[in-house]
């Protein structure tokens, strides 16, 4: 018999969020501190491409827990 698995599930947290609490679910998901991710979002601002666009995108689909 193998152990069940337990997944987190995606979701923005009530506290302990910022703006739209996308960093800090994602930090909870993958399990890391949320500064680290909030600073990688941050950083990765600083390249060309559509970040702010998919953050947006991510506030609108990720459930609130």
């Amino acid at each position: 018999m193998s152990a069940p698995v337990t997944t987190r599930r995606l979701s923005r947290p009530r506290y302990g969020r910022m703006i739209g609490g996308v960093c800090a679910g994602l930090a909870q998901r993958w399990g890391m501190k949320t500064s680290t991710v909030r600073l990688l979002a941050v950083l990765s601002c600083l390249l060309p491409g559509p970040q702010f666009v998919a953050y947006l995108i991510l506030w609108a689909i990720i459930p609130s827990e």
